[in-house]
């Protein structure tokens, strides 16, 4: 990784779960990747959220959790000492989320050009498992995306 060890890992809400839910396809591809990793691993109000209503949604985990229960998961989660939060979201109408939006196809996208944008204004590298997250990214010299 080329990253500077002050630039932290956003996690996107699927690195999340991973962690969280050992019957995840991607959760041990997911620990590996943080257990070897010495840096700061961030979380933002979006990603937390996503985990939060994910997490607490019995048509996708199969034993889900109430919202408090997912949100008390995810605080001993993020008692980390090398997590850090990213405060204060930036409007999506500022002029570096807009022209993020130049590059989506549709509603579906929306939130994770955000993620990316979001990434590249912290100066952070995005992880993720989803590959069509790599295609958001303008300019990859400037927003690392990591996909497993």
């Amino acid at each position: 990784m080329k990253k500077a060890s002050s630039s932290p890992i956003l996690l996107d809400v699927n690195v999340l779960l991973a962690l969280a839910w050992p019957n995840h396809a991607f959760h041990s591809s997911a620990s590996r990747r943080l257990e070897g990793y010495r840096g700061r691993w961030a979380t933002c109000a979006l990603t937390e959220l996503g985990f939060i209503r994910i997490s607490s949604n019995p048509a996708l985990i199969r034993v889900a959790k109430t919202p408090a229960e997912a949100a008390r998961l995810l605080s001993a989660m993020v008692a980390d000492p090398r997590h850090v939060y990213l405060e204060g979201l930036p409007s999506p109408t500022s002029e570096s989320f807009v022209t993020g939006f130049d590059a989506i196809l549709g509603s579906k996208q929306v939130t994770d050009s955000y993620l990316v944008s979001l990434a590249r204004l912290h100066r952070a590298t995005l992880m993720t498992f989803d590959t069509r997250l790599r295609a958001l990214a303008l300019s990859e010299t400037e927003t690392e995306i990591l996909t497993s």
